[in-house]
């Protein structure tokens, strides 16, 4: 009987355990920017960099619509280490041996990395992409859809930017979203 009963149990919580484990593997692996500096020393990948605010609404979009979507956030996983960075955060980041800090200006101020990572346009939403060395390929500005973002993602996480334009790489490309 005792059997039978584990049995039951097993049936039951099974589902459920599968689906968290699905929910967590589509869910973004956010983390810091030192964090994500350790971890490229010991696996080298691209890095994302979300550079947001916390009154920003399109940023707030961004995070319910976009990286929220399992396919992104499967290319994201896969592809890179993902950071969010509060473009207006007042706490010192020491990153690629460079010390960080918060500036005062106004009533509110920026942070010193999302300015050098944005070439000083501090514009939120905004994304940084660096390569497996630290170095910036760039930033792109304003709110993406999954649709989007898909084929930036890829792009740069095939290296595709070495040979060839997003402009041509997009006429070929082929989303896994499902339109």
């Amino acid at each position: 009987m005792r059997s039978i009963i584990l049995l039951l149990v097993a049936i039951i919580l099974a589902p459920a355990a599968l689906i968290a484990q699905e929910t967590q593997a589509t869910k973004i692996q956010w983390i810091s920017i030192e964090e994500a500096e350790k971890l490229n020393k010991e696996k080298p990948k691209k890095i994302m960099i979300d550079v947001y605010t916390d009154w920003c609404g399109w940023c707030k979009k961004m995070d319910k619509e976009t990286f929220t979507n399992p396919i992104i956030a499967e290319i994201i996983n896969e592809h890179y280490y993902a950071v969010k960075l509060d473009g207006e955060g007042k706490d010192e980041i020491t990153f690629n041996g460079t010390s960080y800090k918060f500036v005062a200006q106004g009533s509110r101020g920026y942070h010193e990395l999302a300015a050098g990572l944005l070439n000083g346009k501090l514009s939120y939403p905004s994304i940084a992409y660096l390569t497996e060395e630290l170095q910036l390929l760039g930033a792109v500005p304003g709110y993406k859809t999954p649709s989007g973002i898909e084929p930036l993602l890829n792009y740069i996480a095939e290296d595709k930017f070495t040979t060839l334009s997003l402009e041509d790489y997009s006429k070929t490309f082929e989303s896994k979203l499902g339109k």
